[in-house]
């Protein structure tokens, strides 16, 4: 679905982004250039940010510990 119509950034895009690293919303905002034009997006990327970083954090902290059991 398209989150910013002036720079045609969807919520795939967004979630890839914050797969590859992307750590802050103001960072993610620099490279897709969501938000940057009228701002009538901002409410809804944060939105999809603030979910993809909670289930990446999520999904980190079900990861198993690597352990040697010898």
């Amino acid at each position: 679905m398209y989150i910013c119509s002036c720079h045609a950034v969807t919520d795939g895009q967004i979630k890839k982004a914050v797969e590859d690293g992307t750590k802050t919303f103001r960072q993610l905002c620099r490279e897709l250039r969501c938000c940057t034009q009228c701002g009538i997006c901002a409410r809804y990327a944060k939105e999809v940010f603030d979910e993809a970083k909670a289930k990446q954090k999520t999904s980190e902290s079900e990861e198993p510990e690597d352990t040697d059991s010898e």
